[in-house]
């Protein structure tokens, strides 16, 4: 049955790049209120400082090219990280980098340098990012097991949920608490090009490092003993998806917030046409990674509620059930 699912890779990537494309249009389309897309555009091509050409390059634009970018990156890393540890419920978030992105985040906002200038977030919750990567090897050490590196995880998480929460205990005014939360929520509103070509580097980085593991991950999906029998070291390959994982990860929770079960659903709704082969599942994870969250994101502006969710909320509200019935066949299986 699983072989009969599979459908050719290069045109299940084409068609959900195709997809993805259309929902960023889409979302460049859509607000609150009516845009003539085609004078904003021929505004903004012509340098004229119009108001249809302001919105257009100012606010709704970034939003979808970081929709895009967030989503694949979470999609990306999520099958990375279900091929790394074998485990179909391992999400970007198990080895403690999404946490410590977002206390990253937090202290800018605490510490009062998210008012003073506007990349303060994307540059604290990248250092936290970077941070956690730096914790996490020092925490696993050489060769370790792919449990002491979920272990670690666990403990970077539980380290940076303690010290958000005290950052809220202790924040100076309740104007501060209720902003930290409400990012915490995760969105893609009010973000600008700036944030697009800070982050973009570093995901495209931690994209190339997680695409280039690809036949490592076939390979693992036989077993450790015939990973390392095919001449795959599994120490570089642990080292390289977490790098990766912590620059696509880390840069998308440093602009967004935290934006969860992306990086859980997609790839278990996409496993199946590709033959369940983890290297084949990572491209396809990406885009269809950038589809939820861009059609999420759309979502949050047609539904009838001002102001409008949060994109964390609309996620977490489309992933929690979908992660209940998975649980359930699980345990059916098993």
């Amino acid at each position: 049955m699983k072989a009969r699912l599979a459908m050719p890779a290069a045109g299940l990537n084409a068609a959900l790049a195709v997809l993805a494309v259309l929902a960023c249009g889409l979302s460049v389309a859509l607000g609150y209120a009516p845009l003539d897309l085609g004078q904003a555009l021929r505004d903004a091509l012509a340098g004229r400082e119009s108001i249809e050409a302001l919105v257009l390059t100012e606010i709704r634009l970034p939003r979808a090219v970081l929709g895009m970018l967030v989503g694949f990156s979470l999609g990306l890393t999520g099958a990375a990280m279900q091929g790394l540890l074998r485990n179909p419920l391992a999400e970007p978030g198990v080895i403690g980098i999404s946490g410590m992105a977002a206390l990253g985040a937090v202290a800018m906002f605490y510490s009062g340098l998210a008012g003073a200038f506007s990349l303060a977030l994307p540059l604290g919750g990248i250092a936290g990012a970077l941070i956690a990567t730096i914790l996490l090897f020092a925490l696993a050490g050489r060769g370790a097991s792919m449990t002491t590196l979920i272990l670690a995880g666990v403990a970077i998480n539980s380290f940076a949920g303690a010290m958000t929460s005290l950052a809220l205990n202790l924040s100076p005014n309740p104007y501060a608490a209720t902003e930290i939360v409400f990012w915490l929520m995760g969105s893609l509103a009010d973000r600008s090009l700036d944030h697009v070509w800070l982050v973009l580097p570093l995901m495209l980085a931690g994209w190339g490092l997680m695409l280039a593991a690809a036949p490592a991950l076939d390979a693992l999906t036989l077993g450790e003993d015939t990973a390392t029998s095919l001449g795959f070291n599994l120490m570089r390959l642990r080292a390289q998806l977490v790098l990766g994982a912590a620059l696509a990860v880390g840069s998308a929770v440093a602009v967004t917030g935290a934006i969860g079960f992306v990086g859980l659903i997609v790839p278990h709704l996409l496993r199946p046409l590709v033959g369940h082969r983890a290297g084949r599942l990572l491209l396809v994870s990406g885009f269809g990674g950038a589809l939820l969250v861009l059609g999420a994101d759309s979502l949050t502006r047609l539904l009838p509620v001002r102001p409008e969710l949060k994109l964390g909320v609309v996620t977490a509200m489309i992933g929690a059930p979908f992660l209940f019935s998975l649980i359930w066949r699980l345990r059916r299986e098993a």
